[in-house]
Order: structure tokens, then sequence, then C-alpha cells
């Protein structure tokens, strides 16, 4: 199997590089999501003007051609930089609605808006009490002459405060938790009927509680056929969870870097503590976890168009095996900075915090063990 980059990805890889370290410096971050709005749309235009935005899309759809392996790429140097803004829920997850599932009339309408940073989209698909459970949905569609009426309360939704569009999941058939009955829609965040309420995340970003009450909205905006969407959903959240996974590697891999960095620095009883073999062995486990993680995230991102047994084995493997390793490197890279590690003026507390968050999105580690273990 050929795990080499090519031209192309590589020059994606360094320009967005270049960009993440002139943009992203600790002090430049920690003041965007300390300010009003929580991050800094001028960088967001710039990765539209570098094509970053429009690169997992084909041609056909108005982007460059690229897919899920170049997705990975941009994933993992955001994740080195720790950045805020809105890929994941935006390209990765409504354009992946869009990609397999949308209308010729919602692609030219929406994917177009994406590419050109004009469109922000958040993926409203987590409820209060549907745990890990796609289908377990207590919000509702239900049919109202030719369209729709929403209500109900989505929890954490990535990105809310800076969307101008919303992706969700509500039921329009069936009983709670079943797999049919579960559909999709496309909506502006500014439909009447729609509320917010706004918060900072543990990890830096930005997440609403999103209510809705009586929101009317035409046939237009379903996505794929009603009550099929369990499918659908399962297959983007797979990707998104590729694509998370290459985050976390990317900061992973800086956690390594600045934890062997410090030990080489910090002293103690007159002797760099790095050379004490107690704390050699804890930052060779740490490579080594990386260094699966790695690998598990490159099967992971290129079983995505596999069938969908083999997909969902390599996805959630991935999830587990990066679980396993973010909470390892994290833990431990705190552990090593001592008293520093936990203070917001130190980089390398700002790094445990995205790695413990990357946990709890789109599924644990016990929860994909236990998908992985339905299926084989």
């Amino acid at each position: 199997m050929d795990f080499n980059f090519t031209e192309e990805q590589g020059m994606v890889r360094d320009g967005l590089s270049r960009l993440v370290r002139e943009q992203y410096g600790f002090e430049e971050r920690r003041k965007a999501i300390a300010s009003s709005e929580g991050w800094r749309p001028e960088v967001w235009s710039q990765l539209a003007e570098l094509g970053i935005l429009g690169m997992p899309f084909s041609e056909a759809d108005g982007g460059f051609g690229g897919g899920a392996v170049d997705a990975m790429v941009i994933m993992e140097e955001f994740g080195k930089g720790l950045v805020i803004e809105p890929f994941l829920p935006t390209v990765v997850c409504a354009g992946g609605f869009l990609k397999h599932a949308g209308t010729a009339a919602q692609k030219e309408e929406h994917i177009g808006a994406i590419v050109s940073g004009a469109a922000v989209f958040a993926f409203a698909y987590a409820e209060p009490r549907g745990r890990f459970d796609y289908a377990d949905l207590e919000t509702t569609a239900k049919k109202d002459g030719a369209g729709y009426v929403l209500n109900g309360h989505k929890a954490v939704v990535i990105g809310a405060p800076w969307a101008s569009h919303l992706i969700v999941t509500a039921r329009t058939g069936g009983e709670r938790r079943d797999r049919s009955g579960v559909s999709v829609f496309l909506l502006a965040k500014d439909t009447p009927g729609v509320t917010t309420r706004d918060y900072v995340t543990v990890d830096g970003r930005r997440a609403s509680e999103v209510y809705f009450e009586n929101v009317a909205v035409g046939a237009d905006a379903l996505i794929g056929v009603e009550g099929e969407g369990l499918a659908l959903i399962e297959t983007v959240t797979d990707e998104a969870i590729a694509a998370l996974c290459a985050e976390a590697c990317g900061a992973m891999k800086v956690a390594h870097a600045m934890t062997v960095e410090y030990s080489r620095q910090r002293k103690q009883f007159g002797v760099p503590i790095g050379s004490f073999q107690v704390l050699q062995h804890r930052m060779v486990d740490m490579y080594t976890a990386y260094e699966q993680a790695v690998s598990l995230t490159y099967l992971a991102t290129l079983r995505l168009g596999s069938d969908e047994r083999t997909r969902k084995l390599a996805v959630s493997a991935a999830k587990v095996g990066v679980g396993q390793a973010a909470r390892l490197i994290g833990q431990e890279a705190v552990q090593i900075h001592g008293g520093n590690g936990v203070t917001d003026e130190y980089a390398i507390g700002h790094y445990f915090k995205r790695l413990t968050i990357f946990d709890s999105e789109f599924g644990n580690v016990d929860h994909h063990l236990k998908r992985h273990v339905a299926l084989s």
C-alpha cells in the first residue's frame, strides 16, 4: 500500500504549515479565543483564498479535486496549531452531506459558498439524552403540507455561534432509537423559531445549545431520502472521525515535541530532567503511541471508500487507538511539565485540553470498542 503523498498534497501541507505558524502563534490564538467573536474571520478568508476550503471537493462540485486524504493532511496541520476555525463542521460534515446526498440545486447553492468562505455550517446532531446513538432523537420533523416543522433541542453544536447554516438530524417517523425514520435537513440559522445559547468549550472553541420551536422549512431542506438518513449520517460521521483523528495526531506530535524540549531545559538536582531514565522511557512511550495513532489514522482514511463494515471497523479502531494515545500523551505531557502544565500561560495545557475533548466527539473509546466488537 502506497503511503506517499502527492506533490500537490505536499504543497498544501507546506503552505498550510506556514499559515499556521504565522497566524497561530500561541499568544495570537489565546487572544482569538478570548475575544468576543472567538475566532478570526480573516483567517477563514485566507483559507478560502488558498483553496483549503475547496480542497476536499471534486472539480464537478466546484472544488479542487481532492478527497479524504487531502482533508487528513489539512486537519493534521490544524491540529499542530490548535486551529479553531470550523473546517470540520463546514467542509467535512456539511460538505460530506452535500457530496453524498445533496440535490443538484443544493450543491449549486451551498458548495460554492463553502469553497468561497461565504457560508459557515454547524452540524446539530447530538442531544442531551442521546449519548452517541445517532438514532436516539427527540427532535422531530413533522410533515406540514409540502414542507416540515422542526421541534427539539440539540446540544454542544460546535461552531454554531459562527454558523450561517445548520445541518440538523430529526425524526420523521418511527420510534425513538429506531434505525428507520431518521432524516437530515439543511436550513439557515436565522430561520424563524431557531434560537441558540452560545458558550466557550473547555478546549477554547465555541458551541451552542440550539433550540427549534415550530421551525418551518420547505421540502428542499431535506437532504437525501426522508426516513433513510441514518446510513448517510454514519458515512459522514465516519469521515469526520477520520479527520478528527488526523487533527489529534497533529496535536500529539507538537505536544510530544514540546515535552522533549522542556525536559532538556528544565533542571532538577543540577541536571536536565530529560537525563532521568524514567522520564526518557515515558517520552518514548509517548512517541510510540503517536506513531501507532498515525498508522491507524492513515488506514481509517484509506478505508472510507470501502464497504460499510470495512469502513466502520477501520474508523472505530482508529478512534479507539487515537483516543487512547491522546489521553496518554496529553497526561504524560502535563505531568512532565509539572505545575507549568496546568497553567493557562503555557501552551501544553491547551494541547492537553484539546486532546482530552477529542475522546468525546462522535463516540468515545468505550463506544467504539463496542462498535468494533459488534462488527467483528
